[in-house]
């Protein structure tokens, strides 16, 4: 079995496959509007006349690549190249502002590798048991998860919780408009057809993100020609990686924050973005030093990232035991599997073995390469630093423009881009959390079908129904966990400074 697997990774065209996967799965991810699904679906015609091996190794080390990418230029630009990326945007800009660019880079590529790699790991060894869970998962547990998340509005909300909830509910409420997927109703559209749909994620988060930064940096016409770091008084350095002694200090945030990702991979729907501010949130209330965290911390990058990637792994878990992806890219890598005549079940690891696991070993490798590339190429990425704002803001807008129209060709997505661009910029003067309106956003639609589908499986019997599925009742526990450990914590630290 090891030689069969080590010749077909050592096969010429799946080592082409593989350098494609990464390097294109990076770039496509680092191009905002772009990503790795979309690049998935394009080259799966390629896979046809491909070997099994080849194809679904390329379009896995897309698949993990498009994410870490992501993070460069959301890093860079306070623009995340995917929804998953939001959160590495709140942590990694304040970084290079503070000349810190290269590190926050750096961390974003290592912490993306350990993640994506011990979700492989996972995928190897303990796939066929951890899927089981899949098959217990349904509307009511989806409800939870969604609910599980929004309680890391309280990490987002700043300095005011009232207005951190305020945003998150204008979140959900934005998360209404379109048509309801269970009774049909179209809610809030005004007349737009292009609104039946709901508001799209990508140019929401791009105007948030991007646009309302560029508003800000306009204001500042005085030092229109100067760069990023000159505003700042900063150098670029010379740190990429963290050092050898530094290295304990992030070990338990990347084994927790790759377990949380691993766990939300699993559970269909859920994605990056859950995963993402999970493991950001898990972070912030473990750490010593949460005051840092918006303003720059790299244990927030690293979680963030950590737990995005992790998700890729724990997705083809089920798919790849039950046909159940736990993800919409892990969907069309489901088609690639079936295009190889690779059918999801027992047959897959056992009469198809060799197959499986050298698609397998390939997708843990990918993760390796991706460190590297990532790493290489970083001390030219954060070169864009140093170009003056006059010159980058005009580069930077219609960037973000085409790729809010890539994404379903219409004009009607830029103007969203644009919306949400005056909508940030006025929220940034007045001190109100955009991550938690974009939070409330992505989770608002999945929280309102589980609800509903919930109370209509429940048939009349809510408590009832809830508290006999077990993984409900886990989950309720975690919520509840969720919102009183910082209360908790507060009222230690107020009975602390009142015994000084």
């Amino acid at each position: 079995m090891i030689q069969t697997v080590l010749t077909n990774l050592l096969m010429p065209e799946t080592l082409l496959g593989l350098i494609i996967g990464v390097v294109g799965g990076m770039v496509v991810g680092a191009m905002p509007g772009l990503s790795g699904g979309m690049a998935i679906a394009l080259l799966l015609p390629v896979t046809y006349s491909m070997s099994p091996v080849a194809a679904l190794v390329m379009l896995m080390a897309i698949y993990t690549s498009a994410m870490t990418g992501g993070s460069i230029s959301a890093i860079l630009l306070h623009t995340p190249g995917t929804p998953a990326n939001a959160a590495t945007a709140m942590e990694g800009y304040p970084l290079t502002k503070q000349g810190r660019g290269l590190e926050a880079v750096g961390m974003s590529m290592l912490s993306s590798g350990i993640g994506g790699f011990l979700s492989a790991v996972a995928l190897l060894v303990i796939a066929p048991p951890l899927a089981m869970i899949s098959l217990k998962f349904s509307e009511p547990e989806s409800f939870l998860i969604a609910v599980f998340g929004l309680t890391v509005i309280g990490s987002l909300a700043g300095k005011s919780m009232l207005k951190g909830l305020l945003m998150g509910l204008m979140g959900l409420l934005l998360a209404t408009i379109g048509v309801d997927n269970v009774t049909g109703v179209i809610r809030y559209t005004f007349g737009f057809d292009s609104l039946m749909g709901g508001v799209q994620m990508v140019p929401a988060l791009i105007g948030l993100f991007t646009i309302s930064v560029v508003m800000s940096n306009c204001e500042d016409y005085k030092n229109a020609n100067k760069s990023l770091l000159q505003q700042s008084n900063a150098q670029l350095g010379t740190k990429c990686l963290p050092t050898l002694k530094e290295c304990p200090r992030y070990f338990s945030n990347w084994l927790i924050s790759s377990i949380i990702g691993i766990i939300i991979g699993i559970l269909p729907g859920a994605g990056g973005n859950i995963g993402s501010w999970v493991a950001y949130d898990q972070a912030k209330k473990r750490s010593k030093h949460p005051e840092e965290f918006g303003k720059g911390s790299l244990d927030g990058l690293c979680a963030c990232e950590t737990g995005n990637n992790a998700v890729t792994g724990g997705s083809m878990i089920p798919l790849m035991t039950l046909s159940i992806p736990g993800s919409p890219n892990a969907a069309i890598v489901l088609g690639g599997l079936l295009i190889q005549g690779l059918v999801p079940g027992s047959k897959l690891f056992t009469q198809q073995g060799p197959i499986t696991y050298s698609i397998l070993a390939g997708f843990a490798i990918s993760n390796i390469l991706m460190v590297i590339v990532g790493l290489l190429i970083a001390r030219y990425v954060v070169q864009v630093t140093k170009i003056p704002n006059s010159i980058l803001m005009p580069v930077v807008v219609p960037l973000a423009l085409i790729g809010s129209y890539a994404i379903n060709g219409s004009m009607f997505d830029a103007f969203v881009t644009i919306f949400f661009g005056a909508i940030g910029y006025l929220m940034d003067k007045y001190d109100l959390s955009s991550p938690a309106l974009i939070l409330g956003l992505i989770l608002g639609g999945q929280a309102e079908r589980g609800l509903m589908l919930s109370l209509v499986m429940a048939k009349g019997d809510v408590l009832g129904y809830y508290l006999g599925r077990p993984i409900c009742v886990g989950l309720i526990v975690l919520i509840a966990l969720s919102i009183l450990y910082p209360l908790f914590k507060r009222a230690k630290e107020k009975v602390k400074v009142a015994n000084n």
